[in-house]
């Protein structure tokens, strides 16, 4: 979450929030900012409105009971989103990419991260899964990239890209 760089007024959202524990980092971050979260579970829902009560009654965290295939209009482009360990699950995931892209203003920040799980997984499962979200990424049109590896047991993969800036014609 802090490879994302969120500042006091950003607009984030979280895919697949889980109990809200990223929620409630990226509020600390984004002050006077909006954090947005979609998460398919329900009990997922109730948990993390739960942790993030006093940001949810403040009105900077808003979390909603959906998918990543029914993403819902958030008024103005966000500047970052993030998605911990969910974007090899979805559907189409280079349309879904190109989903959230649309959401993102020009130069917005994505950030996917992956902590492979697979019996017997190393460094080079790891690296794997990062090219693999880099390689997504390209296809939906995002650009800059980074990849950080946190040395944890797996190691977790974090790719970073942005937006790319719109070309005046």
């Amino acid at each position: 979450m802090s490879l994302l760089d969120v500042q006091p007024t950003d607009r984030v959202l979280e895919v697949g929030f889980g109990p809200g524990i990223a929620i409630a980092a990226l509020a600390a971050k984004a002050t006077r900012g909006h954090v947005y979260g979609i998460d398919h579970s329900e009990l997922m829902v109730r948990q993390a409105r739960r942790r993030n009560a006093a940001a949810v009654r403040a009105g900077r965290v808003h979390l909603i009971h959906t998918s990543v295939e029914r993403l819902p209009d958030f008024g103005d482009p966000l500047d970052a989103i993030l998605a911990v360990n969910n974007a090899g699950m979805w559907p189409d995931r280079v349309e879904r990419l190109r989903d959230l892209r649309r959401l993102l203003r020009p130069a917005g920040r994505i950030a996917l991260v992956s902590q492979p799980r697979c019996p017997g997984a190393t460094r080079d499962t790891t690296d794997r899964a990062a090219e693999e979200l880099k390689d997504l990424l390209t296809q939906a049109g995002f650009a800059h990239f980074r990849v950080e590896i946190l040395d944890l047991d797996p190691p977790v993969a974090c790719v970073l890209a942005e937006n790319p800036k719109e070309e005046s014609s």
